[in-house]
């Protein structure tokens, strides 16, 4: 058993009530089991509880054990200097305060339902995909969307960390953090880190100056990214490389190695240098992106955004010195979708955010309502339980629920996991 387990118990009062008393055979009532502490410090804190004839206000304490109060060095910590009662699994010896009073413990250990420990252990131990895998039909769908809507908020909430930090080092400058962001993901996995390195070895105002000239920006990028160094045949990476190195001198510029990026085992539209051909051409079309995705209406004006043409040399060419048959290299859908998923309404999210601009947070929720569902091996799980979801504000929220819940088998913290544990009646 957990300890998170007497957590549950504790929050919801799922254990035999009646005639409640401490070890030493004093009454307990509990008026208010207080408030779950997720930080450092007593696991309940403002709790109400009369014990004998006294009425305390303050914190509580769990433990499998109540000598894992010494083990945890609690008596040396003024931290817990307030805790009024210890609620223990079993109490294997007495632990005193500071002052060399007792400190009250509650023994739940016979009062915890023995079918509910069943389920709880069951869940704990088995490997299911997800642990409640054979009663996850169960739940009522009320449920299941509910907590999918608070899931997907908390998903966003995690990815706009990382943006919330690298806004602060940027002096919050919206449109060179989005600028970075926007690079890591154009790399797609295999090839994000070199992408982000790039962006940010390139600063946004740097590549301001040369707005108006494609093949600038064109020799800018791909020259920081160390894929002008060699020598070549063709006569179009011949000029892209001089162009370089005139204005690498200009800008102080110092190239990323080239070593980094991957080409095996990519599609051709993901070689990093039609990446880097594309990522060109939409800072040439659109330097201040993310105003101008802010001023968007709907998916369909930023889908417009994205709507990229190569230069011609590219449309013959997926790396230097090596024609192909003549294509067009847009960016597909699927990928903008991602690129929307991943970076747009996290940015949109934190905006409203930090703004106090409710619209932009509705904005972006509604993108992910309107963006078709992802498909990837997890989400083929959950069509197989049943869950058929119809856009990627669903699927976005399954993929919270499996890595944060199901995985670490938080079943506790779950409304399925919880809902299950309550109405549960015959055997797992």
């Amino acid at each position: 058993m957990k300890e998170e387990f007497l957590h549950y118990l504790w929050r919801l009062k799922r254990f035999d009530l009646n005639n409640l008393q401490t070890t030493e055979g004093e009454t307990v009532q509990i008026q208010n089991s207080g408030e779950h502490n997720q930080d450092a410090g007593p696991d309940f804190l403002k709790a109400r509880i009369k014990i004998g004839d006294t009425l305390w206000a303050g914190n509580v304490e769990i433990h499998l054990k109540s000598s894992d109060w010494l083990r945890h060095n609690h008596q040396n910590d003024r931290a817990y200097d307030n805790v009024i009662l210890h609620v223990v699994l079993e109490e294997d010896r007495p632990v005193f305060r500071a002052t060399e009073e007792r400190l009250p413990c509650l023994e739940l250990r016979k009062r915890i339902p023995s079918k509910l420990s069943k389920i709880y252990l069951k869940l704990l131990n088995n490997e299911y995909w997800i642990p409640c895998q054979h009663h996850f039909f169960e739940v009522g769908e009320i449920t299941k969307n509910l907590w999918l809507d608070r899931l997907l908020v908390e998903r966003l909430e995690q990815k706009t960390e990382a943006i919330r930090l690298s806004l602060a080092q940027n002096q919050n400058n919206w449109e060179e953090t989005f600028y970075h962001f926007l690079a890591r993901n154009f790399g797609v996995k295999v090839n994000a880190e070199p992408f982000e390195s790039l962006a940010k070895s390139l600063p946004l105002l740097s590549l301001a100056k040369h707005k108006n000239n494609l093949f600038q920006i064109e020799a800018l990028l791909f020259g920081q990214a160390g894929l002008l160094e060699k020598e070549f045949e063709e006569a179009y990476p011949n000029r892209l490389k001089k162009e370089y190195l005139f204005l690498k001198k200009k800008h102080r510029l110092s190239p990323i190695s080239p070593v980094a990026w991957r080409f095996l085992r990519l599609r051709p539209a993901n070689f990093p240098t039609i990446r880097i051909a594309q990522f060109a051409t939409l800072i040439y079309q659109s330097l201040h992106l993310f105003s101008k995705i802010l001023e968007a209406r709907d998916m369909g004006g930023i889908e417009k955004l994205f709507e990229v043409k190569l230069s011609d040399y590219w449309l013959t060419h997926y790396v230097f010195d090596k024609e192909s048959v003549k294509r067009n290299k847009t960016l597909g859908k699927n990928t903008v979708h991602l690129l929307l998923i991943n970076t747009i309404v996290p940015f949109l999210f934190l905006y409203g955010k930090l703004k106090g601009k409710e619209t932009f947070k509705d904005k972006a929720l509604k993108l992910l309502e309107e963006v078709p569902p992802e498909s990837n091996s997890t989400l083929s799980k959950w069509k197989e339980l049943g869950m058929l979801p119809k856009s990627a504000y669903q699927t976005q929220a399954l993929l919270q629920l499996k890595n944060n819940y199901c995985k670490p088998k938080q079943c506790l913290k779950c409304a399925i996991g919880n809902a299950i544990l309550k109405e549960r009646k015959g055997k797992i």
